[in-house]
């Protein structure tokens, strides 16, 4: 008996001691105002300092309408935003003066200071059941006017004068966004942080990028609500040059990507050369948005070792996107897509673009990049086309396969400029084109390749060299299995497909050498 009622009074005595080691800051208390009649920066400042003096704590906001500036956390720092409680965000815009090191689009920057900033801090958190709110439509009005007013900004000409040098050694790449001068700022931004947590919250109306950490280690995004209206480049969850990011269980409908991987853009990616790598994307549902999960187009750090899994989108403009161009540099390599559903695709379903900018080829330098080694499998979708293949002359997409699909379109896939590319087990419902169709493609195989389109071949290849093709299925009445053009087309070998329904096994330009072709 005298053990258990001291192991009681040790466990009541370690709940308080880990109580008073993490204590609540409530900021009404500080002075904040839960009817949004007053701006309350300075009190949830006030709230912050008191807990990172105390060594860490709970920022607390109860049930209330805020309004506020910039948000800056420090380390061991959680910012708990309560059932009912609302955070709005200012739209005086020189609330996010001074400006702060901040990265946009890939480019490192002094700019305006994000809604939720932290530098080079450990152990923070923005969790909760409540609400923040960028009130994001005067941000994006702003920017997409003033390329119409004839005087620049006092915020143009700030942001001129504090990144001269960033200017001037990113020509000729400067984009014009960053010439004009009036970079939004991203919604939550951690820079250079470790063990990042955003859990709970619903975001909505962005300025910019909604969650963007930047340089930081063990980021995980969990249970998150993100909807932004259709407006500019509010992509959803952007962490760019990050490693160990955990996202999951988010629900997703932007005007932008839903979720997107990055590392940096041309010039500036490279010197940072800080890679995205170890993602994991899982149990997520995406809606309204560019495309469901994207990496690129400012890869110039390179991805790698990227996992996604369970998730759904519907609605989205593509589905799996991958884009870069000439001059970006960086590898993006070791990813896999697994288990996905896409409903009304408008474009593509899976996309490898690797001319996102149109460009002529030029020699293989730093400036050239790299797609190889990307694994999807089990995959079901709808849509418009169910998926396009583009590499470089220079630089062809390498070691992509595709396994136990089964695809409603209205075309198939289109694969150029790639080598050592897979097809296992696909089904691809098409009503106008081939199931799958090549140009300048090497080391091709095509295993159990189905589809319902009778009026154009199963199969196209132009200019395809060292073919596989075995083990397909063309639909009953199907006038052609095989079409094959160009004189650069050889080595195509058949092997156990049932063709005993189609009128036309194989049909050969003038141009394909008829013996380079057959079983």
């Amino acid at each position: 008996m005298k053990h258990s009622i001291c192991a009681a009074v040790l466990l009541l005595f370690l709940v308080f001691t880990a109580r008073a080691q993490d204590p609540y800051y409530n900021v009404l208390k500080y002075g904040a105002r839960n009817d949004s009649t007053k701006l309350s920066t300075a009190a949830i400042t006030k709230a912050i300092a008191a807990a990172s003096k105390a060594g860490g704590g709970t920022v607390y906001f109860p049930a209330g309408k805020y309004l506020t500036g910039p948000i800056h956390l420090k380390s061991n720092i959680t910012i708990e935003i309560g059932a009912g409680a609302v955070l709005y965000f200012s739209t005086n815009f020189d609330d996010y003066m001074p400006f702060v090191t901040t990265r946009y689009e890939g480019i490192d920057i002094r700019g305006f200071s994000p809604l939720f900033y932290a530098y080079k801090a450990e152990n923070i958190t923005i969790r909760g059941r409540g609400i923040i709110d960028g009130q994001g439509k005067k941000w994006w009005d702003f920017a997409e006017g003033e390329s119409r007013r004839k005087d620049d900004s006092k915020w143009q000409m700030e942001f001129r004068r504090q990144n001269a040098q960033v200017l001037a050694d990113l020509k000729p790449d400067v984009p014009g966004v960053m010439t004009r001068g009036f970079l939004r700022p991203p919604f939550i931004q951690p820079m250079y942080c470790k063990n990042v947590l955003v859990e709970g919250i619903t975001i909505r109306n962005s300025p910019f990028w909604t969650v963007n950490p930047e340089f930081c280690e063990n980021v995980t995004v969990t249970g998150v609500t993100i909807n932004n209206p259709k407006s500019p480049n509010t992509d959803g969850i952007n962490p760019e040059s990050c490693r160990y990011v955990h996202i999951s269980n988010c629900h997703i409908s932007v005007g932008d990507d839903c979720i997107t991987i990055k590392s940096g853009k041309v010039k500036a990616g490279r010197k940072m050369n800080m890679p995205a790598e170890n993602y994991t994307i899982t149990n997520c549902t995406m809606l309204a948005g560019h495309g469901g999960v994207v990496i690129g187009s400012e890869m110039s750090g390179g991805v790698k070792k990227i996992a996604i899994s369970n998730c759904i989108f519907d609605g989205t403009d593509r589905g799996i996107r991958i884009k870069t161009a000439r001059g970006r540099g960086g590898v993006v390599e070791d990813i896999r897509v697994d288990n996905v559903v896409m409903k009304n695709i408008r474009e593509q379903m899976i996309v490898l673009d690797m001319q996102y900018d149109k460009t002529t080829p030029e020699p293989v330098t730093e400036r050239t990049p790299r797609f190889r080694n990307i694994h999807f499998s089990n995959i079901t979708a709808e849509g418009n086309q169910a998926g396009m293949l583009n590499g470089l002359s220079e630089m062809p997409i390498e070691n992509v396969t595709f396994s136990n699909l089964n695809f409603d379109a209205k075309q198939g896939f289109t694969v150029r400029e790639s080598r050592n590319i897979a097809f296992h087990n696909v089904q691809v419902n098409c009503t106008a084109g081939p199931a799958v169709r090549t140009e300048n493609v090497k080391q091709l195989w095509l295993d159990g390749v189905r589809g319902t389109a009778v009026a154009a071949p199963l199969l196209e290849l132009m200019n395809t060299e060292d073919a596989f093709v075995y083990n397909c299925f063309p639909a009953v009445g199907a006038e052609n299995f095989l079409k094959v053009k160009g004189a650069q087309t050889r080595h195509i070998v058949l092997q156990n497909n049932n063709l005993k329904s189609v009128k036309l096994p194989v049909s050969r330009d003038t141009d394909v050498v008829e013996a380079e072709v057959g079983p």
